[in-house]
Order: structure tokens, then sequence, then C-alpha cells
């Protein structure tokens, strides 16, 4: 989930460059929420990991 907000993200700079504004910004959003569902599931994933029942 983290490379597709990486790759989010060079779009929006590279969209940004070429003055698309909208799909700049479009895509800088998507890309934030995917980096924090991926953190949040890290998160998770790191403390139930850890739980041996």
């Amino acid at each position: 989930m983290m490379s597709w907000a990486i790759t989010l993200l060079i779009i929006a700079l590279i969209a940004g460059v070429l003055g698309f504004s909208g799909v700049m910004g479009a895509a800088i959003h998507v890309a934030w929420v995917l980096a924090i569902i991926a953190v949040i599931l890290f998160i998770v994933n790191a403390v139930a990991g850890r739980r041996v029942v």
C-alpha cells in the first residue's frame, strides 16, 4: 500500500511541474490517505503479531 502512495506522490509531483493542479491535488490527497492507512495497518500488525494466544 505504501508503494501506491509513493507512486501517486510521484504522479502528483510530475503533474505539478506540468501545471495540472487538479490532478496534483487529487493525487496528493489519495497518496496521503493511503500512507495513513498503511501506517495504521503496520501498527496494528506489529501489535497483533507479538501476541501469541
